[in-house]
């Protein structure tokens, strides 16, 4: 029983880790232009400032 534990608290952490990992930058710029962004960078200055995925397109 006690090794069933240790494999399920190994499991467990690793499972952990690998949530709370950043996703690479050239994961993160497809993520956005499936938003309607050109990169992650025009997405965070959308998120967080005043700017909109229609300015990519002017």
């Amino acid at each position: 029983m006690e090794s069933k534990h240790a494999a399920l608290k190994k499991l467990l952490e690793a499972v952990e880790k690998e949530l709370l990992r950043k996703p690479n930058p050239k994961t993160l710029d497809r993520l956005s232009m499936l938003a309607g962004f050109q990169d992650w960078e025009s997405f965070q200055k959308a998120l967080h400032g005043n700017a909109d995925a229609k300015t990519n397109y002017e």
